[in-house]
């Protein structure tokens, strides 16, 4: 070599370098959001028992207008006022137990069924800590003023000090133990001003503590149910009610009341009595109230003087004001009243209380709901929103919304009780999902389940908006017919077409003899279908315009697990288990197909979006590329070493001494067909780069080690002598708040979990190319490119600065700050540039951009256009880019695919909108119109009777 060893090393480190920039350029793709389920865990497997189906809590935020679900072991951010879903970016270690977040929307703090729990923030979704609890946490809650958390610690309940803006050693410091209870906790919650704790257990009982240490004070039980409590609440202090908001220090305010309800649906009203009556509290010296205070702190408390009270300035009246915990001593609980839900063979499982608006949330077993006002528990709202059991209920800050979550069916609904309407109905697929397909537009996703259900999921918003159930039988296929249809294969024989304006079936096809369906495939032209089975091994085609059977293609000698249409030609390509893929040409009569040979069993393929090559995945863990003009191979990536890993729970070796079989069943081609996105019966998710035949970068799509074949070690402290140890199967330890075996009121059911194997069914690149997707045991998988900037350094100099682009602007020079601002390559810059930029001049400004910036300026436009009002103006700039530069696009149509896939998908979008304005201005308009021709009428009649009244 001629080059000098370190000038070598150098060159060779500089292109790594500039090579691994790039990748993380282009390939920095991050979960965007997890469909399928908007609530509980799809993995698991379902039973009939309440307690083993799973599910958490879920909860309102500070605005009341965000919902916070679990989904596994994520947490889905629904926002109700924009009506958008995306999940948070912390991935708990298993299925989520409880959640909880503080008042100031600040720490989110996530526990899951193993007892580990995570500090986060969950503004920035970053995690600050991870700390495990010794014993069962069922639940968790702030206190009012955001200082203290407690839990549920077995039998036990625990207070912990929240973490402050200042870093500590251990975030979680322990404040207290509080213990009297013979059961597990179940409940806890905390009083107004945050000094005043009480937790219900299964032992039918509830008790109250003090949060800090309080001379005299004994702590209360409450005894009056025959069941085991699922809430308890305080009713809000008359200090409260008048004007303090939720958290605030309501210092010099008594408890009155509090309530207690049991899973048998009995609801108890607790009054406190006060040993000088329910008059004002009593003043008293400054020496007691000083002694009390010390006594208070050297038992291990503090001294309970309020931050209120330091803040109070000298004017504040001279009464001295106590916290509700000293108020509490000497103080009795009495039982005032008692009610009882009247719901036949249906006991209470989850509850949900609004002290500012004094409203109970009650949910039932059978799926039936009721709103009570309190104190006098009349019944303002009943309604039966499911068939099965509701697990968690919540309302929002305003008592206006009503959030509900049953585990059994993944089904998330938000009722508005005061106009009687769902906010979100959502529910996932039955038994898992299977397959799925995006639109050519990539606007829509369709979802196939094994419950026969076809889901069609908003893109955009993550949201599942229609629910087709023609089959009887699982979903094995589909794909889409343009933008307006969808096709799908089911094992019941049939393959049926979808509209997607009217939202129903309108074709049915079907074989001579009954087979199932395993693929399926549409020419280009959404004319032609062929659909490939299981047995026996044949390929039916039909024209979809009349239903009619065109063919039936025989010579595979195994099931045809894939088909697809050359983009470009009408020829079909298909793979089968007999270890060949075979290309058909439709449109010529007897001509044997093109045999492709494979040492191993082809379980998939995919064509070029040229057309000019074909990609096959084998049993082997082998990528092969063939030129489709001669069937000659091209080159072979194997992907055994990628795909490899995870370890079954009863495998006694690691992953990598596992000789399981582990390769690709799904690829597909990016929208310019440099790379390929391979999927299979593993955890990773892989992108290839076809020239170099290279790993570019490995998707992990679940950490969550409640699912099988997480882990990759072999850890020997969870292998006993009979075999390995199973932390999930824990049914004694569960809370099993109703039977429902015949006459059994106790005792186990016999329903177990078991672990379900992480696999990847099915992967698939939008049309747009910034996101793509992957169906695997717990839903759909949504990875997009990370929505920050990127710095590009290319045709950089001194000049070109955020200054140089403002002075531009002020000096109407458009075109060159325009150009400085896509080499800075910051959207915010960008955006203002453009909407700075005068109406008349978009034309010039638009051809002032060479086709090195051109791809970054549509998608500037259009990600500035979907979050842009102004339609006409961003219309215009989409305009004169297709004229100016239209030869440009059309010469390299592979390059800028995805950019102007992302434009179409957003221009069709605000297209939707505006015409759906236009309907209804139409409508509105046609109303006004009439009323007023029925008021013309009207008047008409009217003056005609007069007239005739006045001539007689």
């Amino acid at each position: 070599c001629k080059i000098p060893s370190q000038q070598g090393y150098y060159l060779l480190n500089r292109a790594t370098t500039c090579f691994e920039y790039l990748v993380t350029m282009k390939f920095n793709y991050k979960l965007h959001r997890l469909c399928g389920a908007s609530y509980g865990n799809p993995s698991s497997t379902q039973t009939t028992s309440a307690a083993s189906s799973g599910g958490s809590n879920v909860i309102y935020d500070s605005t009341g207008n965000v919902l916070l679900s679990p989904v596994s072991n994520r947490v889905q951010i629904i926002d109700l006022r924009t009506h958008t879903a995306s999940t948070l970016p912390i991935e708990a270690r298993s299925n989520i137990q409880a959640i909880a977040l503080s008042p100031d929307d600040r720490l989110l703090i996530i526990v899951d069924v193993n007892n580990y729990a995570i500090l986060a923030n969950y503004r920035r979704g970053v995690v600050l800590h991870r700390f495990r609890f010794k014993r069962r946490v069922r639940c968790i809650t702030f206190s009012p003023n955001g200082l203290y958390f407690a839990v549920s610690y077995g039998r036990h309940v625990q207070v912990w000090r929240c973490p402050g803006l200042r870093r500590r050693l251990a975030p979680f410091v322990l404040h207290r133990t509080y213990t009297g209870l013979s059961g597990d906790v179940t409940f806890v919650t905390f009083s107004d001003d945050s000094s005043v704790l009480m937790g219900c257990s299964r032992d039918s009982t509830a008790r109250i503590w003090t949060v800090d240490t309080v001379k005299d004070y004994v702590p209360t039980t409450l005894s009056g149910h025959k069941g085991a409590l699922v809430g308890a609440y305080f009713e809000q202090s008359r200090t409260s009610k008048g004007g303090m908001n939720a958290g605030s220090n309501t210092t010099g305010s008594r408890l009155q009341r509090c309530f207690t309800v049991s899973a048998d649906g009995a609801l108890v009203t607790w009054k406190c009595t006060y040993p000088g009556g329910d008059d004002v509290d009593r003043g008293e010296s400054d020496f007691q109230s000083q002694s009390d205070a010390a006594v208070g702190f050297f038992s291990g408390g503090s001294a309970l003087k309020s931050s209120s009270d330091f803040l109070e300035g000298a004017d504040s009246p001279p009464t001295k004001r106590k916290s509700q915990a000293l108020q509490l001593v000497g103080a009795a609980w009495t039982v005032e009243t008692r009610h009882y839900f009247q719901q036949d063979n249906s006991s209470v499982t989850a509850t949900s209380y609004s002290a500012k608006h004094s409203l109970l949330v009650v949910g039932f077993s059978s799926g039936l709901f009721g709103l009570y006002e309190l104190p006098s528990v009349s019944n303002l709202h009943t309604l039966s929103i499911s068939n099965q059991y509701i697990q968690t209920v919540a309302i929002n800050n305003t008592g206006e919304w009503l959030a509900f979550g049953c585990p059994s069916n993944q089904q998330l609904l938000v009722w508005e009780w005061r106009s009687e309407t769902y906010v979100i109905k959502q529910r996932g697929h039955a038994y898992g999902m299977r397959c799925m397909s995006y639109s050519p537009d990539g606007i829509v996703v369709a979802t196939g389940g094994e419950d026969g259900s076809l889901k069609l999921w908003n893109a955009t918003s993550g949201f599942c908006y229609c629910t087709l159930s023609s089959h009887t039988a699982p979903i094995t296929a589909t794909t889409f017919a343009g933008s307006s249809v969808v096709l799908t294969s089911s094992l019941d024989g049939t393959v049926r077409a979808h509209d997607l304006h009217r939202y129903k079936c309108f074709r049915t096809l079907t074989a001579p003899t009954p087979v199932q369906f395993v693929s399926l495939a549409i020419d280009p032209a959404g004319e032609i279908v062929a659909a490939g089975t299981s047995d026996p091994f044949h390929i039916y085609v039909w024209n979809l315009q009349n239903s009619r059977l065109l063919d039936v293609l025989s010579g595979h000698a195994g099931p045809v697990c894939g088909l697809a249409f050359n983009p470009l030609r009408g020829t079909l390509a298909s793979a089968s288990w007999d270890g060949s893929v075979k290309v058909w040409d439709l449109y010529k009569r007897e001509t044997e197909p093109e045999n492709i040979r494979h040492t191993s069993d082809v379980v998939c393929l995919s064509f070029r979006p040229d057309g000019k090559q074909i990609c096959t995945g084998t049993i082997a863990g082998l990528l092969s590329f063939w030129n489709v003009e001669d069937c000659s191979l091209v080159c072979e990536i194997d992907g055994r070493r990628d795909v490899a890993g995870g370890r079954k729970i009863n495998d006694r070796m690691t992953a990598d001494n596992n000789a399981a079989s582990r390769y690709f069943t799904s690829v597909c081609y990016s929208a310019d067909g440099s790379c390929v996105l391979a999927g299979g019966n593993s955890k990773y998710v892989c992108i290839y780069e076809v020239s170099q035949q290279m790993l570019l970068k490995k998707f992990q799509v679940s950490f969550n080690r409640s699912l099988d074949g997480i882990l990759d070690e072999l850890n020997s402290k969870d292998l006993g002598e009979g075999g390995p140890l199973d932390d999930m199967n824990e049914s004694g330890d569960e809370a099993d708040f109703s039977a429902y075996i015949p006459g059994a009121k106790r005792g186990d059911d016999g329903s177990r979990k078991n672990r379900v194997e992480l696999m990847t069914m099915q992967v698939a690149f939008s049309s747009t190319g910034r996101e793509w997707a992957t169906v695997s045991n717990e839903g759909l998988h949504v990875y997009s490119l990370d929505d920050d900037a990127t710095f590009d350094p290319v045709a950089l100099d001194e000049a070109v600065t955020p200054g140089a682009v403002q002075s531009n602007l002020r000096a109407k020079e458009y075109g060159t700050a325009l150009r400085m601002s896509l080499y800075l390559n910051e959207y915010d810059l960008v955006k203002q540039v453009i909407e700075e930029t005068p109406y008349q001049s978009i034309s010039h400004v638009v051809r002032s951009v060479g086709p090195r910036n051109l791809e970054r300026l549509l998608h500037f436009v259009a990600k500035s256009m979907s979050e842009s009002p102004h339609v006409e103006f961003y219309l215009q700039w989409c305009l004169e880019l297709l004229q100016s530069h239209g030869a440009e696009l059309e010469k390299n149509k592979g390059s800028y695919m995805r950019a102007f896939r992302a434009m179409h998908k957003i221009v069709q979008t605000r297209y939707d909108d505006v015409d759906g304005m236009c309907a209804e201005n139409r409508y509105a308009l046609e109303f006004v119109e009439d009323q007023a021709m029925l008021n013309r009428t009207a008047s008409s009649s009217l003056i005609a009777v007069e007239m005739e009244g006045n001539k007689k």
